[in-house]
């Protein structure tokens, strides 16, 4: 896990998705422990299925005082992603990913993201999301990766930093209610398949 300067972090913009007031990040721990889920894209399939995966632990979240809150790095999809209810929490804008750049998400080339999205395992990824109902498109940033913060109350601490390795890559809900030190009865579904070499939905 790399270090993470909170004071940094925390003096970045986001904006709110309810309100368009932009509010400092660190104002989300302030009062409360926080779970912030990076997502790559609001229109990224694999994205959304997270996004419901996690919040599978919205209400043990809630009932042990801790926040659940999305970020996305642009605007491209949020209004398709919130009427699709694919996540139970506040959702905020990095309109300037400041964010991510200073948690270290790492950006994807053409190079790198244009012969995956021709393979056959995105096809694959796309109809096990699709089983569930989960649909996706191609608009907005495709080259941005994401990851989660989990942060104290007050900033005291940093509880877990996880940066996506790949696109698909994400953290087991079992692992982020044992950073917080709770229990929770969400059960976890099963992934699509996503990896570095195929995930661009």
């Amino acid at each position: 896990m790399a270090t993470v300067d909170l004071v940094k972090v925390g003096k970045n913009l986001l904006k709110s998705s309810e309100t368009e007031k932009s509010v400092e990040l660190l104002s989300l721990w302030q009062d409360q422990p926080v779970v912030l889920f990076f997502l790559r894209r609001f229109g990224c399939q694999v994205c959304r299925w997270m996004a419901t995966e996690i919040s599978k632990l919205e209400p043990d979240l809630r009932a042990n005082g801790v926040a659940l809150v999305g970020v996305g790095p642009e605007e491209f999809g949020l209004k398709e992603f919130k009427e699709g209810g694919f996540f139970k929490g506040p959702v905020y804008v990095d309109e300037h990913k400041k964010s991510y750049t200073d948690l270290g998400f790492k950006r994807y080339t053409v190079l790198s993201l244009v012969p995956a999205a021709l393979g056959k395992k995105v096809r694959d990824a796309a109809s096990k999301a699709s089983a569930e109902g989960i649909q996706g498109n191609f608009s907005g940033d495709l080259l941005q990766s994401g990851g989660m913060l989990i942060v104290a109350k007050g900033g005291e601490k940093v509880l877990m930093h996880f940066i996506q390795d790949s696109p698909g890559d994400h953290l087991a809900l079992e692992n982020i209610c044992k950073a917080l030190g709770i229990s929770a009865n969400a059960k976890a579904g099963q992934m699509p398949v996503c990896n570095d070499d195929v995930c661009t939905r």
